[in-house]
Order: C-alpha cells, then sequence, then structure tokens
C-alpha cells in the first residue's frame, strides 16, 4: 500500500496548529491575569486613598484634644481670678500654637513696612503714609495662615500708596490743575 502523501503534510500542520491554539490561549489566560491585576491594584489604591482621605486630620485632631481639654476646664472652674482666666487662655493659645505648628500650620504675619505680597496678603485699603514705601505693609488687621506652602487664609493689611499732595495744602485750592 502506498501512502499520501499530503496526509503526512496535514499531521504536521494540524500540530502547528494546535501548538499555535495552545500558545494563543496560554497568551490570554496571561492577558486575562494582568488585567486581573490591574484591576486589583486600582480597587486597592483606590480603598488606600479613601482611607487616607478620611483619616487626614487624625494626628491633627488627636493634637487638639488637649487644647479643648484646657478651654472645657477653664470653663469649668467657677471661682477663677480674672488673671488666672488669663493666664490659662494664654497656656491654651501656646497649646494651640503648638498643634498647629506640628501640623505645618504657620503664621503669615508681616511686619510693618514689609513689601506687600499679594499671594499671601489681602489689602483691605491703601492709605498715604508718610514715611513708608509704596506698596509696603502699614498696618496688620488679621494674621493669615500657610499650611505647608499654600495659603490657608492670606493677613489682612493696610497697603501704603504713594502721596498725592506731598507738600500741598489738601485744603487750599491754590495747585489745583
Amino acid at each position: 500500500m502506498q501512502s499520501d502523501p499530503s496526509q503526512g503534510k496535514d499531521k504536521p500542520l494540524a500540530e502547528l496548529l494546535a501548538e499555535a491554539q495552545a500558545k494563543l490561549e496560554q497568551q490570554r489566560d496571561a492577558m486575562l491575569r494582568a488585567v486581573a491585576d490591574a484591576e486589583n491594584a486600582r480597587k486597592r489604591a483606590q480603598t488606600e486613598a479613601s482611607a487616607a482621605q478620611k483619616y487626614a486630620l487624625e494626628r491633627f485632631a488627636e493634637q487638639l484634644l488637649p487644647v479643648v481639654d484646657s478651654l472645657q476646664a477653664a470653663l469649668g472652674s467657677e471661682n477663677t481670678s480674672r488673671e488666672a482666666l488669663r493666664n490659662g487662655v494664654e497656656l491654651t493659645l501656646k497649646q494651640l500654637g503648638a498643634a498647629l505648628e506640628r501640623a505645618n500650620v504657620r503664621e503669615i504675619s508681616p511686619a510693618k513696612g514689609e513689601r506687600f505680597d499679594p499671594h499671601r496678603h489681602h489689602a483691605v485699603a491703601a492709605v498715604e503714609a508718610r514715611g513708608c514705601e509704596p506698596n509696603t505693609v502699614v498696618s496688620l488687621m488679621q494674621k493669615g495662615y500657610t499650611l505647608h506652602d499654600r495659603v490657608l487664609r492670606p493677613a489682612l493689611v493696610t497697603v501704603a500708596k504713594e502721596l498725592e499732595n506731598d507738600d500741598r495744602n489738601p485744603i487750599s485750592d491754590i495747585d489745583l490743575d
């Protein structure tokens, strides 16, 4: 009996097809595992971000609890002199300042004559002030605060402007244009 030469060629092609299909199935399985791993990593990161956001203030809140305790103690004491109450409030303010400092909350308290910074200061008024350079702080109305490098609240300031009638009498009609 003679063997058909085309049958010999089909067998290796069938084997090649089976090998290719097996390889394709392995690659499909690897791809599905990679997609599942990526989805699990995304869910894990989302859970961690949610927990971090939810409990971000935990350390700060723990640092504020002694301040709350001090304020409650001050309110609870009935026979306290005015001076003792003032000392207690000052101590409580120091506790609060320390807690804010540990949380990287810093004061913005520009001194008189300091250059006006629109990123850190809010000008409430511009006044003519002798002896002050224009665009400098004349007075501080309310302190501002930063958290790390971000401004939480700008300092409210009064700013110097150029003197309009430097040597002129503001009541006189003489030097009017």
